[in-house]
């Protein structure tokens, strides 16, 4: 395969195999466009804890203003034949999607019974299934790392290959997966024949509970409820856990991602569709220390690492806030006296920027699980 002949699979909502006990589309009268759900959102589906669902969680890029609202005629420049029709309908609605509104398609809310405030909710990744074989990644003026400095002028020659399409302010480059040696990997196309391959590792940007307000919640920044927090390891078989600040959770989900660098730089990762299987599972306030210990805010779980989470509008304060979080965590958990937790976290904890470009900016740190097996 390579761009401009893009003729793979398009997972159309309701159709292949759906391994969850519920199954949430992202149908236009129902999705929102920018913004999470608060206290009063009106779920548009109801679980139990331990409930496994299926969502079809839809990307924004290609549908979004600057790019026409027409994912059928943007896709085509790229020589794709079939787009998502559920990307189709939601750049058609009246759904509307300016300035003022965030990129996000956000699917949910999805009410868990019995979870109350207090409550963790425990959000496992069971499987990510690209919903299409290509995606988007996207660098806009006012946005990103170098906000202002790139996109360089938009007729300058580093723009005017035929796998980005440029419009004032703002350059999507267009990239396609193959399967390669067994793997799925990600191609740009570089220019001169050559093209850049990079590893898939798809991962949900956005997973979040509803904060307790009545006031709007924009999609970009994320906050101690999660929501938009860009931590490419939550991939599958890795674990949120979410704190529950309203009745029933209100847990929603969107901005799917086939791959991420730390930082995501430009300003979006590569963004594609993806099919998500999670189960939601309320863990009783009592529980709360002996799985987070006094960690605020998103944590991770992988099957290797405890990933706790620092956000802030200033960097160095996210990087604060997450060696705080990584200290709480060890403390509280294991009964480690700060100081030691302290000096464990220097010598051994890795601190990552998860993301720069979302105006409340995210740093994790890698906490070896191996390094605390006897304290288990």
């Amino acid at each position: 395969m390579t761009a401009g002949t893009i003729t793979g699979y398009a997972l159309q909502p309701g159709d292949g195999p759906r391994p969850g006990r519920h199954y949430l589309p992202s149908r236009a009268g129902e999705v929102s466009w920018g913004w999470l759900p608060n206290a009063v959102t009106p779920p548009v589906l109801e679980i139990d804890s331990g409930d496994t669902v299926t969502v079809d969680t839809l990307s924004h890029e290609g549908l979004l203003a600057d790019q026409g609202r027409d994912p059928r005629r943007y896709f085509a420049q790229f020589g794709v034949g079939e787009v998502l029709q559920d990307a189709v309908e939601v750049a058609a609605s009246a759904i509307p999607n300016t300035a003022e509104d965030g990129p996000h398609v956000v699917t949910g809310p999805i009410r868990v019974a019995g979870a109350r405030p207090g409550d963790v909710l425990a959000v496992q990744v069971l499987d990510l299934t690209p919903r299409v074989p290509y995606g988007l990644i996207s660098n806009r003026h006012g946005f990103g790392a170098l906000a202002g400095e790139f996109p360089r002028d938009r007729h300058s020659s580093a723009t005017r290959d035929r796998d980005a399409m440029v419009s004032d302010g703002t350059v999507s480059h267009f990239s396609w997966v193959e399967r390669v040696d067994g793997a799925d990997v990600g191609f740009l196309d570089a220019g001169a024949g050559r093209t850049v391959r990079f590893p898939i590792a798809p991962f949900l940007g956005l997973m979040g509970t509803a904060p307790d307000t009545t006031d709007p919640v924009p999609s970009v920044p994320p906050g101690e409820h999660g929501g938009n927090i860009d931590v490419k390891h939550l991939t599958v078989g890795s674990t949120l856990y979410l704190p529950v600040l309203v009745d029933g959770a209100s847990f929603s989900t969107g901005d799917p991602h086939f791959a991420q660098g730390n930082g995501e730089v430009a300003l979006t990762a590569l963004e594609a569709s993806l099919r998500a299987t999670l189960r939601l599972t309320v863990l009783p306030a009592a529980q709360r220390a002996t799985v987070l210990g006094s960690a605020g805010g998103p944590l991770v779980e992988t099957a290797t690492h405890w990933i706790p989470t620092g956000l802030h509008h200033d960097l160095d304060e996210a990087m604060r806030n997450a060696v705080r979080n990584a200290l709480g965590f060890l403390h509280t958990r294991f009964d480690v006296p700060e100081s030691v937790a302290l000096a464990y976290l220097s010598a051994a904890g890795d601190f990552e920027v998860s993301q720069v470009v979302d105006a409340v900016k995210g740093v994790h740190c890698m906490i070896a699980k191996a390094d605390w097996a006897a304290w288990m």
